[in-house]
């Protein structure tokens, strides 16, 4: 076979000669500077073979980058990515493995309610003939959007006058944020927060990388429980509340007559849930002789009552990660927070602008 007959650059003008110094000075592309090295290697009078040896390329590589750069001069330089190795599998067979994630395992008969990777790649390969590395299932399905979550409970509402009770308690809502209710009249939120036992509480918070707080693990409850009754005035968005140790309709009633006497007049609209308590003909009767109308959400509407989400945040602030010696502790914590979010309360206005229970015709999830 014979030799192939050398390869050289052609002759530089002295500012071309200088910009090629400076690219293999100042380039930070690998192939740009490679490039560019074997070029300045050639305009040195070496060889193709030995301006390849020096940057670890093929003496092919060498001759076809120089008589790239006698054709194109410094464009040849730039590398001119192809996207890289096409993929292997189609929108077909991915849409199929994204489908198949999607599908419960025992709908196609198999004997586990949930996929793991290699089971899922196993059954593409079994009954869809689809030769997959666990690896590509898990890149197919990240890129698809199709996430690991844990599975959520919603209990649907059944009641039949659903929609004209909700309606009726967001006209509330917004009648209070826009000053729009009678004069004196003020909606309140009324919930039971509870019960209140002595126990250690999981909970998060900011600890050095591997040193999180730990708390006693323990199956005793003793001490008994407590019970929060809480009212959330819309006008002014702070919390009233009393603790008891039970929670029945004659503690209801009484809290009733607390939130009577704290607002003397004007109409008091009380929001509250279908707990047996709060549906007792003594309680209805004495509302009915003091200007008090108790406003219930539908069945399994809680959501609806605005003083679920104050529940949620007293939680998180005095019981997650407490381990309480007793309830007189336990009902100072809860106290002291209480006063803090009083302190920084705002009138509650804008309850779920946004949201589709707002659309017309609105029906909740069907259980």
């Amino acid at each position: 076979m014979a030799r192939q007959p050398e390869v050289f650059v052609r002759e530089l003008n002295p500012a071309e000669a200088q910009r090629l110094v400076k690219i293999t000075r100042t380039a930070r592309d690998r192939v740009r500077l490679r490039r560019a090295g074997i070029v300045l290697a050639s305009v040195q009078g070496r060889s193709a073979a030995e301006a390849a040896a020096m940057f670890a390329a093929t003496a092919q590589y060498a001759r076809e980058v120089i008589h790239a750069f006698n054709d194109k001069g410094f464009a040849a330089l730039d590398p001119k990515w192809s996207g890289g190795r096409p993929p292997k599998f189609g929108p077909h067979v991915r849409e199929l493995v994204c489908r198949v994630a999607r599908t419960p395992p025992a709908q196609v008969g198999l004997p586990f309610t949930t996929w793991s990777l290699s089971k899922l790649a196993e059954h593409l390969r079994l009954q869809h003939r689809v030769e997959i590395s666990i690896d590509t299932v898990r890149r197919i399905l990240r890129e698809a959007g199709v996430r690991w979550q844990a599975t959520k409970t919603w209990k649907a509402s059944k009641d039949p006058r659903f929609t004209e009770k909700m309606a009726r308690i967001l006209d509330l809502y917004d009648r209070a944020a826009d000053g729009r209710l009678d004069r004196g009249a003020r909606v309140i939120c009324v919930d039971e927060f509870g019960p209140l036992n002595l126990q250690p509480r999981p909970g998060r918070g900011w600890f050095p990388t591997g040193h999180p707080a730990r708390l006693r693990a323990t199956y005793s409850r003793h001490g008994g429980v407590r019970h929060m009754f809480a009212g959330l005035d819309l006008a002014s968005g702070q919390l009233f509340y009393r603790l008891r140790d039970r929670k029945r309709g004659r503690e209801f009633l009484e809290f009733l007559r607390q939130l009577r006497r704290r607002f003397p007049t004007g109409r008091l609209h009380v929001v509250c849930d279908n707990f047996s308590p709060h549906l007792r003909g003594d309680v209805a009767d004495w509302c009915t002789g003091h200007d008090v109308e108790l406003v219930f959400t539908p069945t399994n509407a809680s959501w609806l009552n605005w003083i679920e989400s104050e529940f949620t945040a007293l939680r998180y602030f005095t019981l997650d990660g407490s381990d309480y010696p007793s309830h007189t502790a336990q009902e100072a914590a809860i106290a002291g927070y209480v006063r803090w979010a009083n302190r920084h309360a705002r009138p509650k206005k804008h309850f779920a602008p946004e949201s589709k229970i707002r659309r017309p015709h609105y029906l909740p999830n069907v259980a």
